[in-house]
């Protein structure tokens, strides 16, 4: 848990590199605007991450997964973000698979059983964030 509210903070260089791959050239954005726009950001993440555990913790899970997230959207009334997040979802589940098949090749050659257990684990939170 964070020891000080600051801690709860996004990174101001993340921030600041949202900001401007957002804005068109030459717009330039004021040190107390981009102060104002990361603790909104900060306070919007926290907040998705509360309602998103509020559902998790209804089925009695744990782990907050992607549909988690995506039913925190539709509680908090931002469902025109919904359809977005859901293709990237999407898209971020279909390359860490594809990484994963790219991988299994390298492991039966080289006669390695890394991660016997975990690679199982892994494929669990695969199929949760999934559905």
């Amino acid at each position: 848990m964070a020891e000080r509210p600051e801690d709860l903070n996004l990174p101001n260089s993340i921030v600041a590199r949202i900001i401007k791959d957002s804005l068109p050239e030459g717009v330039n954005v004021s040190k107390e605007a981009r102060t104002a726009i990361a603790k909104a950001a900060s306070v919007f993440v926290l907040y998705c991450t509360s309602c998103s555990n509020n559902l998790a913790m209804r089925a009695n899970r744990k782990i907050i997964s992607g549909q988690d997230v995506l039913g925190a959207m539709a509680d908090m009334e931002f469902e025109r973000f919904i359809e977005p997040l859901q293709a990237s979802l999407e898209e971020a589940v279909a390359k860490r698979k594809q990484e994963k098949s790219d991988k299994k090749p390298e492991d039966i050659e080289e006669g390695s059983d890394e991660g016997g257990e975990n690679e199982k684990e892994n494929e669990d939170e695969d199929e949760d964030e999934s559905s």
